[in-house]
């Protein structure tokens, strides 16, 4: 500081490590020390934190998947709809598959709709259009039910998940629907419940 009619201060240069002039080595080691002291109190103490669950209720231990009722005239639809919400809904959610008298949650629904085929993506052929990339369609209702206080935890009526896929490959597009239909629930769980 300078007061008016004097000399302003020489500015004071403090001795730095050559290793710490570059403008980023200092904050990259203070972000090194904090993650270690984090790391330290997590394996000492154990973190309070976990990422089970994510938000549902903390009773909420184990979950059901209903088959979905099967409106379409797809055979292989509920079934599939059906395992592979439970494999992926438990897993991504930290619970465990139970059957539906002992769960704590239950999801059930009905495929009204499922069209597959459509056309998303064509190729640059002028003379004879062909079609690339094809969608798979369903529409579907889903409740999710906390079985222990009866409370609906997360619905949608006529919801429609899609999923793309090269010709001849309509199961890889299956598979991307149910992952959409997986990932709204989650997403439904951690935002809602």
């Amino acid at each position: 500081m300078h007061r008016s009619g004097t000399s302003p201060e020489p500015a004071v240069e403090l001795a730095v490590p050559a290793r710490d002039r570059s403008p980023m080595g200092g904050r990259v080691r203070v972000w090194l020390h904090v993650a270690l002291a984090m790391s330290i109190v997590c394996g000492l103490g154990g973190c309070l934190y976990s990422l089970r669950g994510g938000g549902l209720p903390g009773h909420i231990k184990t979950i059901a998947v209903v088959p979905f009722e099967n409106e379409t005239p797809v055979a292989d639809l509920q079934r599939e709809v059906s395992d592979s919400l439970r494999a992926r809904l438990a897993n991504r959610l930290g619970l465990r598959d139970a059957a539906v008298n002992r769960a704590n949650a239950v999801v059930r629904g009905t495929i009204h709709r499922y069209d597959a085929d459509i056309p998303v993506g064509f190729a640059a052929n002028t003379r004879a259009p062909t079609s690339t990339r094809r969608q798979v369609s369903m529409s579907l209702d889903v409740d999710v039910v906390d079985q222990v206080t009866g409370k609906t935890l997360w619905s949608r009526k006529s919801f429609v998940v899609e999923g793309q896929y090269d010709e001849r490959a309509e199961a890889q597009g299956r598979s991307r629907a149910i992952d959409q239909l997986v990932q709204a629930i989650i997403q439904g769980a951690q935002s809602q419940w």
